[in-house]
């Protein structure tokens, strides 16, 4: 028997763009000691921060392995594992070639084309299992295309031999953190700042003519800067010793995905800012961009290292289940527009409008009737993350709730203790009972008794009351109750006026087809569905454009006769028209929050 090479990685990938047309990444997994009794591989079903089972492995169309130059018999023991033939030289190492597809444009993939590359390490790199603690070498190689002839790497993997933004070798501890820093490549632009001394890079791939990087760099850094100080107020001091925001802008897209020392976005080109705008004003476009920026960017602490006890470790080939979503997506929801007020991009009103938009959208579905917070996180895996048309009757976001009820808490502690203590004391004492020390070896999750439990230790009341009604049941906050004494007036005026059917429409062409009916509204009095295409209300022609300047004829209580499709069928139906039941939320410091002695809200906190 052969004697390990001690100077051999354990664990060493190399990967490369192979076939940029056909959008296939060639990867080649090298174990220098593999197990005697057969080597088995696995590729996660899922990759942290987006809730559904995703089966990567279908995307691996070619594998085989090889050990001294011959072939070695792979056995797939299910749709994510394989398991090698035992070796006949026991010291011999074992290398597995495989070629996977690449063509989700997302940030919870991969994607390779002639443009750029990008990937996560959940999409790519087989797991070696019973090794999965040992140091992961990846040897990133650029592909040979022409194309890729200027392209550079963008990752905070760090490097082992490869100079930074280059091709060559990185390194991580274990596999945990090989798949927790995904990988940009292309021909992109780049700027990098320092936010409490940490180096901070900012990549955008794409084409987005007169980016104004400068300013986003101001921006970025103010955002930073302000959470890092909001979870370390002493001493200043960020959990990374680098950050990169990856950013592929398209022509319309939205979403990230965060990772522990950098985020993969995808957005609009129409939000970045431009050097050519008429106007330095923040764009709608815009500050969505930065409030998913600022989103991501505090998952650093929340969720990347204040985790449920269920993720500390994750079970990658397994749903995970966490009733506590709400807490680490919900409160993360709360504070990214929250932290754009404190960095000092946007005003009060501003912030008000944001949060009242929040409150309409909760308002709208009768979901919020039928499931809590606890059990939207719960479910995520079959039904936040796996909606249909019936969903806005039939759940909950933890997102947009979750955030309702960190708003509903934080003003809770702030006047059950006179302003002396707030939802940002009960996150620091997360950060520092079980994130700061996580990837350090002492850190565990939190339960969700643990984490109840740390609202009443905080600000000496008992808050069982509120997580019975409000997280484990499907009563609405009462937020207009708990901001009067903050000096803020909460009005829900509904638009009656207008008529409606109460529908939300797709986009199918010109079609105007029904992309859900809201429980109770005249569409679904009248028996009209999901997936139906309107043709005609009392015999004029219906698109997607006019459906509103047609009912605008009508008053509220109308009946109007519609003709659509149901499949192929055409199918006529007497609707009654009612108002309007979209929410008019609105928040508005009113006379009470100019006298003496008003407390401290949350957006006036620093």
């Amino acid at each position: 028997m052969k004697k390990p090479n001690k100077n051999k990685a354990a664990i060493a990938y190399s990967i490369i763009g192979h076939d940029l047309a056909a959008h296939l990444f060639r990867v080649t997994l090298t174990v220098a000691q593999p197990a005697e009794g057969g080597q088995i591989f696995a590729l996660p079903a899922w990759i942290p921060g987006s809730y559904m089972i995703r089966e990567f492995s279908r995307n691996i169309v070619r594998i085989r392995a090889e050990a001294n130059g011959e072939a070695v018999a792979l056995t797939k023991l299910d749709k994510h594992s394989w398991q090698a033939a035992p070796l006949k030289d026991r010291g011999a190492s074992l290398t597995v070639h495989y070629e996977v597809y690449a063509w989700d444009l997302s940030v919870r993939a991969a994607h390779l084309d002639q443009n750029h590359a990008f990937y996560n390490g959940t999409s790519v790199f087989l797991r070696v299992l019973g090794q999965e603690d040992q140091p992961h070498v990846v040897d990133i190689q650029r592909p040979a295309d022409p194309a890729a002839r200027n392209w550079r790497v963008a990752t905070s993997l760090p490097e082992l031999k490869a100079k930074r933004y280059g091709y060559g070798t990185y390194v991580a501890g274990d596999y945990d953190e090989l798949i927790d820093h995904p990988v940009e490549q292309g021909e992109f632009a780049l700027a990098t700042f320092k936010a409490h001394g940490i180096p901070h890079d900012i990549v955008i791939t794409g084409k987005v003519p007169h980016l104004d990087m400068a300013r986003l760099s101001a921006d970025l850094k103010k955002i930073c800067e302000t959470q890092i100080a909001f979870f370390e107020p002493k001493t200043r001091k960020a959990p990374m010793n680098r950050y990169v925001f990856m950013t592929m802008a398209v022509g319309d897209g939205y979403g990230g995905l965060e990772h522990r020392a950098s985020t993969a976005l995808i957005c609009a080109r129409a939000d970045l800012p431009s050097t050519k705008a008429a106007s330095k004003d923040i764009s709608d476009g815009y500050l969505q961009y930065l409030g998913l920026c600022s989103h991501e960017y505090f998952h650093t602490w929340n969720v990347k290292r204040i985790k449920p006890a269920v993720f500390a470790p994750y079970n990658l080939q397994v749903e995970n289940y966490s009733p506590l979503l709400w807490l680490f997506e919900g409160f993360t929801s709360y504070y990214d527009d929250l932290m754009l007020v404190r960095a000092g991009l946007i005003n009060e009103q501003t912030y008000f409008k944001l949060v009242a938009k929040t409150v309409g959208s909760v308002l709208r579905g009768s979901g919020r009737t039928k499931q809590s917070v606890a059990d939207s996180s719960f479910d995520a895996w079959g039904k936040y993350y796996r909606q249909d048309e019936n969903a806005p009757n039939a759940i909950v976001s933890y997102y947009t709730k979750g955030s309702l009820v960190a708003l509903a808490l934080d003003l809770s502690i702030r006047a059950k203790t006179g302003g002396k203590k707030s939802l940002d004391d009960v996150m620091r004492a997360l950060w520092q009972r079980y994130g700061a020390s996580f990837y350090q070896g002492a850190g565990r999750g939190v339960t969700p008794a643990e984490a109840e439990a740390l609202f009443d230790e905080i600000s000496g009341g008992r808050f069982k009351p509120f997580f019975d009604k409000y997280v484990r049941g499907t009563e609405d906050l009462p937020l207009a109750k708990l901001l009067a004494p903050f000096g803020v007036k909460y009005a829900d005026e509904r638009k009656s006026a207008k008529p409606s059917l109460d529908v939300n429409l797709g986009k199918d062409g010109n079609d105007c087809k029904l992309n859900s009916v809201h429980e109770g509204g005249a569409a679904h009095s009248a028996g009209l569905s999901a997936g139906d295409v309107l043709v005609a209300v009392d015999g004029l022609r219906v698109t997607a454009a006019n459906l509103d300047t047609l009912l605008s004829r009508y008053g509220v209580g109308s009946e109007i006769d519609v003709h659509a499709f149901r499949r192929d069928e055409l199918m006529t139906f007497k609707a009654t028209l009612q108002g309007d039941r979209v929410p008019g939320i609105s928040l508005n410091v009113d006379a009470a929050g100019k006298k003496a002695g008003t407390p401290q809200r949350p957006s006036q906190a620093g």
